[in-house]
């Protein structure tokens, strides 16, 4: 059976286009800095987000705990959205390897509010409380649905952090999906922030990376701290390669993965027993549940785990968790996937 995985957007293969790229690509050794595609990785990416430079990296949270490291010291505090990925999908990361605590403020939509932000921001007047540093963003916001986070609100924050010499960095994984959808560019998306962190290996469809772009000099010590935590690679430019392909022929093409997971959700909140939230949807991340008061929620994580059970046996992954459902659109998801995947849904419910 072929499955049609809609798990995430970290599932794609790379084409046979992209295969070629990394098998013809001119590498050298990238930890002594001579590694030709890797190098023109780094500067396609930094130019396209209006930074410096940038350095390629194996994964996107290697990215963002180098930014984490870069801008705040150990007992030091980074204010970030209390549902956001560097808080809750780290593995604690910011605490164990820099010794920085997170400040966690919530909102239904990925923004922070620029009081609140200003309410909680510490000096070093008491020596009771962590010295704030960093205030990180994370755009598109995932646990909020794929939500973009509105540009407004973020330069509103950055003018409260600008006023208390904090830094901000943006965990971008998916920020070109924010730019394809709202019409700005990377650049200007990425203006506001010191650094920012960009996956190359989620909707862009290349099988490792991230680049983390910033001024020269934030960027050298990133480098420092790269090595620091292992990230240094040798002929990794066979990766960046795929990377620069991901950059070069997948971005337009977003548009698509965002048309088909709107088409997916209104399909979604048209079965009995199943609820999605469509304002939620605006680029390629589908969030889904049962309905509170269906029979399959009696027991709701049970529910859910026996719903995600079903699709499988019916060709389609989805992911589940104790509160929802997710569903992701991608380059290897195409119109008679979407089909399949909503016959599948449409039988599990009513079966």
């Amino acid at each position: 059976m072929s499955f049609i995985d809609l798990r995430s957007d970290t599932v794609t293969r790379p084409t046979a286009a992209m295969r070629a790229a990394m098998a013809e690509a001119a590498v050298g050794d990238d930890v002594f800095g001579d590694d030709p595609t890797v190098i023109a990785l780094e500067s396609r990416a930094a130019t396209l987000l209006g930074k410096d430079a940038g350095v390629f990296v194996p994964s996107g949270v290697m990215a963002n705990q180098i930014a984490v490291r870069l801008h705040a010291r150990p007992g030091e505090e980074a204010i970030v959205h209390a549902c956001c990925h560097i808080y809750n999908y780290e593995g604690g990361a910011a605490a164990a390897l820099s010794g920085v605590t997170l400040r966690p403020l919530a909102s239904r939509d990925g923004t922070l509010d620029p009081a609140e932000v200003a309410a909680n921001i510490h000096g070093s007047s008491d020596a009771h409380l962590a010295v704030t540093r960093l205030v990180a963003f994370e755009n598109t916001h995932n646990a909020c649905g794929g939500v973009v986070v509105p540009q407004a609100n973020i330069l509103a924050v950055a003018t409260v952090a600008r006023a208390h010499a904090l830094a901000l960095h943006l965990d971008g994984a998916r920020l070109l999906n924010a730019s394809v959808a709202t019409g700005l560019t990377p650049a200007e998306l990425a203006l506001p922030f010191d650094t920012v962190s960009l996956c190359l290996s989620k909707g862009l469809g290349a099988p490792v990376g991230s680049v983390l772009v910033g001024s020269r000099e934030a960027i050298a010590r990133a480098r420092r701290t790269r090595k620091l935590f292992g990230g240094g690679m040798r002929q990794s430019g066979i990766l960046a390669a795929a990377g620069l392909y991901a950059l070069e022929h997948n971005v337009k093409r977003l548009f698509e993965d965002h048309k088909r997971a709107w088409r997916l959700a209104e399909a979604i909140a048209a079965v009995p027993g199943l609820v999605c939230n469509l304002d939620n949807v605006q680029t390629n991340l589908v969030f889904f549940d049962i309905a509170a008061d269906h029979p399959r929620m009696k027991v709701p994580t049970e529910g859910r785990v026996k719903l995600t059970e079903e699709l499988k046996a019916r060709g389609v992954l989805v992911a589940g968790g104790p509160y929802r459902l997710r569903a992701v659109t991608h380059l290897d998801i195409d119109d008679a996937a979407i089909d399949r995947a909503v016959a599948a849904l449409q039988a599990v419910m009513a079966g």
